[in-house]
Protein backbone atom coordinates (compact mmCIF):
# COMPACT_ATOMS: atom_id res chain seq x y z
CA UNK A 1 0.00 0.00 0.00
CA UNK A 2 2.79 2.18 0.08
CA UNK A 3 6.16 2.84 -1.12
CA UNK A 4 8.52 2.48 1.85
CA UNK A 5 8.07 0.14 5.14
CA UNK A 6 7.52 1.74 8.10
CA UNK A 7 10.84 2.79 9.98
CA UNK A 8 11.97 1.23 13.48
CA UNK A 9 9.41 1.14 16.25
CA UNK A 10 10.49 1.15 20.06
CA UNK A 11 6.99 0.76 21.58
CA UNK A 12 4.60 -1.36 19.60
CA UNK A 13 1.28 -1.75 20.62
CA UNK A 14 -1.13 -4.19 19.97
CA UNK A 15 -5.00 -4.53 19.66
CA UNK A 16 -8.06 -6.06 18.00
CA UNK A 17 -10.57 -4.78 16.24
CA UNK A 18 -14.01 -5.49 14.69
CA UNK A 19 -14.89 -5.02 11.32
CA UNK A 20 -18.51 -5.67 10.03
CA UNK A 21 -19.68 -9.14 10.14
CA UNK A 22 -17.64 -12.84 9.17
CA UNK A 23 -18.38 -13.83 5.54
CA UNK A 24 -18.58 -17.47 4.99
CA UNK A 25 -18.98 -19.82 1.87
CA UNK A 26 -20.94 -23.53 2.24
CA UNK A 27 -19.17 -26.42 0.26
CA UNK A 28 -21.92 -27.93 -2.19
CA UNK A 29 -20.59 -31.21 -1.71
CA UNK A 30 -20.45 -31.64 2.07
CA UNK A 31 -22.51 -29.07 3.62
CA UNK A 32 -19.30 -27.92 5.04
CA UNK A 33 -18.67 -24.05 5.49
CA UNK A 34 -15.33 -21.73 5.15
CA UNK A 35 -14.86 -18.78 6.52
CA UNK A 36 -13.57 -16.26 4.31
CA UNK A 37 -13.56 -13.28 6.07
CA UNK A 38 -12.71 -13.24 9.98
CA UNK A 39 -14.99 -10.07 11.49
CA UNK A 40 -11.84 -9.66 13.59
CA UNK A 41 -8.67 -8.27 13.02
CA UNK A 42 -5.51 -7.78 14.76
CA UNK A 43 -3.85 -3.87 14.42
CA UNK A 44 -0.17 -3.04 14.77
CA UNK A 45 0.43 0.68 16.20
CA UNK A 46 3.82 2.60 16.58
CA UNK A 47 2.69 3.93 20.25
CA UNK A 48 5.49 6.44 20.70
CA UNK A 49 6.02 7.83 17.73
CA UNK A 50 4.15 9.10 14.80
CA UNK A 51 3.85 6.45 12.57
CA UNK A 52 0.51 5.70 13.83
CA UNK A 53 -1.43 2.53 12.24
CA UNK A 54 1.51 0.22 11.30
CA UNK A 55 -0.86 -2.85 9.30
CA UNK A 56 -3.35 -4.71 10.59
CA UNK A 57 -4.05 -8.83 9.54
CA UNK A 58 -7.11 -10.76 9.58
CA UNK A 59 -8.17 -12.70 12.85
CA UNK A 60 -6.88 -12.53 16.07
CA UNK A 61 -5.31 -15.36 17.20
CA UNK A 62 -1.64 -16.26 18.60
CA UNK A 63 -0.71 -17.46 14.67
CA UNK A 64 -2.38 -14.18 13.17
CA UNK A 65 -0.36 -12.20 14.79
CA UNK A 66 2.82 -14.06 14.85
CA UNK A 67 2.32 -13.99 10.90
CA UNK A 68 2.08 -10.24 11.01
CA UNK A 69 5.39 -10.08 13.03
CA UNK A 70 7.08 -12.79 11.11
CA UNK A 71 7.44 -10.77 7.81
CA UNK A 72 9.15 -8.09 9.69
CA UNK A 73 13.05 -7.60 8.96
CA UNK A 74 15.24 -8.84 12.07
CA UNK A 75 16.34 -5.69 12.36
CA UNK A 76 12.98 -4.09 12.80
CA UNK A 77 11.98 -7.05 15.23
CA UNK A 78 15.18 -6.60 17.12
CA UNK A 79 14.42 -2.72 17.70
CA UNK A 80 10.94 -3.38 19.04
CA UNK A 81 11.61 -2.82 23.40
CA UNK A 82 8.07 -2.65 24.54
CA UNK A 83 4.86 -3.98 23.03
CA UNK A 84 2.07 -2.76 24.80
CA UNK A 85 -1.39 -5.31 24.93
CA UNK A 86 -4.47 -5.75 26.48
CA UNK A 87 -4.91 -8.30 28.97
CA UNK A 88 -4.39 -10.78 26.55
CA UNK A 89 -2.51 -14.32 26.81
CA UNK A 90 -3.41 -14.72 22.96
CA UNK A 91 -0.93 -11.40 21.78
CA UNK A 92 1.40 -12.18 24.55
CA UNK A 93 1.93 -15.80 23.49
CA UNK A 94 2.73 -14.12 20.16
CA UNK A 95 5.14 -11.43 21.58
CA UNK A 96 7.15 -14.30 23.13
CA UNK A 97 7.20 -15.95 20.25
CA UNK A 98 8.36 -13.39 17.79
CA UNK A 99 9.86 -10.85 19.67
CA UNK A 100 11.17 -12.90 22.62
CA UNK A 101 13.75 -9.77 23.65
CA UNK A 102 10.87 -6.90 23.31
CA UNK A 103 9.05 -6.49 27.38
CA UNK A 104 5.41 -6.99 27.09
CA UNK A 105 3.42 -4.33 29.57
CA UNK A 106 -0.77 -4.48 29.53
CA UNK A 107 -2.88 -1.29 29.39
CA UNK A 108 -3.41 -0.30 33.34
CA UNK A 109 -6.95 0.99 31.64
CA UNK A 110 -8.35 -2.45 31.45
CA UNK A 111 -6.12 -3.62 35.50
CA UNK A 112 -8.76 -0.87 36.85
CA UNK A 113 -11.39 -2.01 34.68
CA UNK A 114 -11.04 -5.71 35.97
CA UNK A 115 -10.81 -4.27 40.01
CA UNK A 116 -14.23 -2.07 38.40
CA UNK A 117 -15.92 -5.19 37.40
CA UNK A 118 -15.06 -7.28 40.58
CA UNK A 119 -16.55 -4.62 42.90
CA UNK A 120 -19.56 -4.53 40.95
CA UNK A 121 -20.11 -8.06 40.95
CA UNK A 122 -19.56 -8.41 44.93
CA UNK A 123 -22.55 -5.41 44.74
CA UNK A 124 -24.75 -7.31 42.90
CA UNK A 125 -24.47 -10.79 44.54
CA UNK A 126 -24.70 -8.97 48.00
CA UNK A 127 -27.45 -7.38 46.99
CA UNK A 128 -29.47 -10.41 45.63
CA UNK A 129 -28.35 -12.24 48.56
CA UNK A 130 -29.79 -9.67 51.10
CA UNK A 131 -32.95 -8.78 49.27
CA UNK A 132 -33.23 -12.15 47.24
CA UNK A 133 -34.00 -10.19 43.88
CA UNK A 134 -31.88 -7.45 41.60
CA UNK A 135 -30.81 -4.18 43.73
CA UNK A 136 -33.14 -1.06 42.68
CA UNK A 137 -33.59 2.30 43.15
CA UNK A 138 -34.48 3.66 46.83
CA UNK A 139 -31.44 0.61 48.20
CA UNK A 140 -29.51 2.20 49.75
CA UNK A 141 -26.33 -0.35 47.97
CA UNK A 142 -27.95 1.50 44.81
CA UNK A 143 -27.60 4.87 45.52
CA UNK A 144 -23.79 4.55 46.25
CA UNK A 145 -23.13 2.75 43.34
CA UNK A 146 -21.69 4.90 41.23
CA UNK A 147 -19.27 6.42 43.96
CA UNK A 148 -18.00 2.89 44.13
CA UNK A 149 -16.70 3.45 40.47
CA UNK A 150 -15.04 6.92 40.55
CA UNK A 151 -11.81 7.49 42.02
CA UNK A 152 -11.16 7.57 45.63
CA UNK A 153 -9.67 11.19 45.47
CA UNK A 154 -12.12 12.04 43.43
CA UNK A 155 -14.78 11.93 46.14
CA UNK A 156 -15.85 15.33 48.50
CA UNK A 157 -15.64 14.38 51.92
CA UNK A 158 -19.95 13.75 51.64
CA UNK A 159 -19.38 11.37 49.29
CA UNK A 160 -16.84 9.35 51.25
CA UNK A 161 -18.92 9.30 53.99
CA UNK A 162 -22.05 8.23 52.26
CA UNK A 163 -20.57 5.40 50.71
CA UNK A 164 -19.01 4.14 54.16
CA UNK A 165 -22.38 4.69 56.04
CA UNK A 166 -23.78 2.75 53.76
CA UNK A 167 -22.02 0.19 53.53
CA UNK A 168 -21.28 -0.24 57.52
CA UNK A 169 -24.42 -1.56 58.37
CA UNK A 170 -24.44 -4.91 57.50
CA UNK A 171 -22.20 -8.25 56.85
CA UNK A 172 -23.55 -7.56 53.44
CA UNK A 173 -22.22 -4.21 52.55
CA UNK A 174 -19.12 -4.81 54.58
CA UNK A 175 -18.19 -7.32 51.83
CA UNK A 176 -18.80 -4.51 49.02
CA UNK A 177 -16.68 -1.98 51.11
CA UNK A 178 -13.82 -4.79 51.11
CA UNK A 179 -14.32 -5.05 47.07
CA UNK A 180 -14.37 -1.54 47.08
CA UNK A 181 -11.23 -1.33 49.01
CA UNK A 182 -9.36 -3.62 46.99
CA UNK A 183 -9.62 -1.97 44.03
CA UNK A 184 -8.25 0.98 45.46
CA UNK A 185 -5.31 -0.67 46.90
CA UNK A 186 -4.56 -2.16 43.38
CA UNK A 187 -4.90 1.62 41.91
CA UNK A 188 -2.25 2.56 44.59
CA UNK A 189 0.00 0.62 42.72
CA UNK A 190 -0.93 1.72 39.15
CA UNK A 191 -0.67 5.64 40.61
CA UNK A 192 2.85 5.23 41.27
CA UNK A 193 3.91 5.41 37.39
CA UNK A 194 5.74 8.80 36.62
CA UNK A 195 2.62 10.44 35.00
CA UNK A 196 0.97 10.81 38.15
CA UNK A 197 3.77 11.37 40.68
CA UNK A 198 6.39 13.37 38.79
CA UNK A 199 8.91 10.71 39.35
CA UNK A 200 10.60 7.18 38.44
CA UNK A 201 9.24 4.78 40.08
CA UNK A 202 11.20 2.02 42.13
CA UNK A 203 10.10 -1.56 41.29
CA UNK A 204 10.48 -2.21 45.04
CA UNK A 205 7.46 -0.07 46.17
CA UNK A 206 5.77 -1.32 42.93
CA UNK A 207 6.13 -4.80 44.42
CA UNK A 208 5.34 -3.35 47.89
CA UNK A 209 2.35 -2.33 47.31
CA UNK A 210 1.14 -5.08 45.14
CA UNK A 211 1.91 -7.31 48.57
CA UNK A 212 -0.36 -4.94 50.45
CA UNK A 213 -2.92 -6.03 47.54
CA UNK A 214 -2.40 -9.32 47.48
CA UNK A 215 -2.85 -9.29 51.73
CA UNK A 216 -6.15 -7.82 51.29
CA UNK A 217 -7.89 -10.06 48.93
CA UNK A 218 -6.36 -13.12 51.67
CA UNK A 219 -7.68 -11.17 54.58
CA UNK A 220 -10.90 -11.54 52.77
CA UNK A 221 -10.87 -14.99 50.53
CA UNK A 222 -14.86 -15.30 51.83
CA UNK A 223 -15.19 -12.94 49.01
CA UNK A 224 -14.84 -15.47 45.49
CA UNK A 225 -14.87 -12.35 43.33
CA UNK A 226 -11.28 -10.82 45.43
CA UNK A 227 -9.74 -14.39 45.28
CA UNK A 228 -10.49 -14.48 41.28
CA UNK A 229 -8.99 -11.22 41.00
CA UNK A 230 -6.21 -11.52 43.30
CA UNK A 231 -5.54 -14.43 41.08
CA UNK A 232 -5.37 -12.61 37.88
CA UNK A 233 -3.12 -9.72 38.95
CA UNK A 234 -0.89 -12.52 39.99
CA UNK A 235 -0.55 -13.60 36.63
CA UNK A 236 -0.03 -10.46 34.84
CA UNK A 237 2.06 -9.40 37.57
CA UNK A 238 5.43 -8.88 35.71
CA UNK A 239 3.41 -7.00 32.98
CA UNK A 240 1.76 -4.70 34.89
CA UNK A 241 4.66 -3.75 36.79
CA UNK A 242 6.84 -3.49 33.89
CA UNK A 243 4.11 -0.72 32.29
CA UNK A 244 3.78 0.97 35.83
CA UNK A 245 7.75 1.50 35.86
CA UNK A 246 7.90 1.96 31.97
CA UNK A 247 4.66 4.42 31.16
CA UNK A 248 4.15 2.73 28.08
CA UNK A 249 0.33 2.77 27.39
CA UNK A 250 -2.05 1.18 24.61
CA UNK A 251 -4.35 4.34 25.08
CA UNK A 252 -3.02 5.33 21.01
CA UNK A 253 -3.82 1.96 19.98
CA UNK A 254 -7.09 2.34 21.27
CA UNK A 255 -7.52 5.79 19.85
CA UNK A 256 -6.07 5.04 16.65
CA UNK A 257 -8.31 1.29 16.21
CA UNK A 258 -11.00 3.97 13.90
CA UNK A 259 -8.32 3.94 11.26
CA UNK A 260 -8.49 0.25 10.78
CA UNK A 261 -11.94 0.19 9.31
CA UNK A 262 -10.96 2.34 6.05
CA UNK A 263 -7.18 0.81 5.68
CA UNK A 264 -8.89 -2.76 4.98
CA UNK A 265 -10.79 -1.39 2.29
CA UNK A 266 -9.04 -1.89 -1.09
CA UNK A 267 -8.98 1.55 -1.58
CA UNK A 268 -8.03 3.54 1.48
CA UNK A 269 -8.41 7.31 2.01
CA UNK A 270 -5.35 9.19 1.76
CA UNK A 271 -5.35 10.24 5.35
CA UNK A 272 -5.53 6.57 6.43
CA UNK A 273 -2.86 5.53 4.16
CA UNK A 274 -0.45 8.23 4.96
CA UNK A 275 -0.25 5.97 8.03
CA UNK A 276 -0.34 2.60 7.57
CA UNK A 277 1.87 0.45 5.79
CA UNK A 278 2.56 -3.48 5.01
CA UNK A 279 4.40 -5.41 7.42
CA UNK A 280 7.91 -4.40 8.27
CA UNK A 281 10.12 -5.91 5.53
CA UNK A 282 7.20 -6.33 2.76
CA UNK A 283 7.41 -5.63 -0.57
CA UNK A 284 5.80 -2.42 -1.95
CA UNK A 285 2.20 -2.87 -2.88
CA UNK A 286 1.66 -5.40 -0.69
CA UNK A 287 -1.69 -5.77 1.34
CA UNK A 288 -1.76 -4.95 4.75
CA UNK A 289 -4.28 -7.36 5.34
CA UNK A 290 -3.69 -11.39 4.09
CA UNK A 291 -6.47 -13.91 2.76
CA UNK A 292 -7.54 -16.09 4.92
CA UNK A 293 -5.77 -19.24 4.82
CA UNK A 294 -2.46 -18.04 5.01
CA UNK A 295 0.51 -19.87 5.90
CA UNK A 296 1.20 -19.59 10.26
CA UNK A 297 4.39 -19.66 11.29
Amino acid sequence: MLGQPPALVAHLGIDEHRRGRPRWERDAGTGEYTLLADRWHTCFFDVSGQQGLLGQVEGRTADDAAYWLAQAAPAWRDAVQVVAIDMCSIYAAAVRRMLPAAQIVVDLFHVVQLAVKATGDVRRRAVREKYGRRGRSGDPEYGVKGLLVRNLEHLSPAQFTKVIDTLDRDRHGQQIAAAWIAKEKLRDVLNLRARVTGSAPCQRDVRDRLFRFYDWCAQHDDISELVTLARTISRWEDEITAAVLTGVTNATSESLNRLAKPTGSATPPASAAASVSPAPGDTAGSHTTPTAGHNNP
